[in-house]
């Protein structure tokens, strides 16, 4: 792979050589690999067919989750979120210790590698605030709960330069990913303003199924704003806000 330089700038193919355009530039490879036919029958691609099914089945795995948050995530995530998820999610399929290779899945894996996830690298949660608070997931009740201590938002909020108000967000998710289905439930405070004056203590309740034998998710985040003539508007579209997953409860 290299990147075009010069001002006219190709795409398409010529020849042997493909151009085109990425994040990150105009590149430009040689045409070449091997057909899909051989890729597809090839005993000597066995492995590989292998890691393409199970790297497929995170894909989908990733995006029946961010579905499930889908609302948030407009607000809450930077852009190369997608392929870093999908990442984690081969980790997790390659944790599953009953499948053999090609047909682990999240399911028989480790969702609780998740623990942790931030969607929004530029805009980490325990950069964005510091105040101490616990997230638990209770199976048999479907109960899943973020509780925040009372804190003083210009203390415990790493606010960026320009926002007036802030507000916090949970959700929690019931997932199959065998099926590609969930059920999901968000829950956020009012907009309130980034003051001195010491908050009271805060719970964000969500509930979901009980009993459920699917791998369960709490995650908890904050928004912040800047106020203009009493309207509240993101600041630079979301680019500082943070979700992360605080708390993973896989098949029981």
């Amino acid at each position: 792979m290299a990147r075009q330089k010069g001002l006219i700038k190709l795409k398409g193919t010529m020849g042997d050589i493909t151009f085109y355009r990425t994040k990150d530039g105009y590149m430009a490879r040689e045409k070449g690999g091997i057909t899909a036919e051989r890729l597809q029958n090839d005993p000597r691609y066995q492995r590989t067919r292998e890691n393409m099914a199970e790297f497929g089945r995170a894909g989908k795995a990733g995006k029946v989750l961010r579905a499930s948050i889908q609302n948030l995530l407009r607000n809450s995530a930077d852009r190369r979120m997608v392929s870093r998820l999908t990442k984690e999610m081969v980790k997790v399929i390659q944790m599953d210790a009953v499948n053999p290779r090609g047909q682990r899945n999240v399911i028989d894996g480790e969702a609780e590698l998740l623990l942790g996830f931030d969607f929004n690298i530029h805009g980490k949660l325990e950069h964005s605030i510091s105040a101490p608070f616990t997230a638990t997931i209770d199976r048999v009740t479907g109960d899943a709960v973020v509780e925040v201590e009372p804190f003083i938002p210009t203390e415990e909020l790493g606010a960026p330069a320009g926002s007036t108000h802030y507000k916090i967000v949970s959700a929690a998710m019931d997932i199959n990913f065998e099926n590609g289905t969930f059920v999901s439930e968000k829950n956020a405070t009012p907009v309130q303003p980034i003051d001195t004056v010491m908050t009271t203590a805060l719970q964000l309740n969500n509930n979901l199924p009980e009993n459920s034998v699917n791998p369960l998710f709490l995650v908890f985040g904050i928004n912040f704003y800047q106020e203009v003539n009493g309207t509240f508007y993101e600041l630079k579209n979301g680019v500082y806000n943070a979700l992360k997953i605080v708390n993973v409860s896989g098949t029981p």
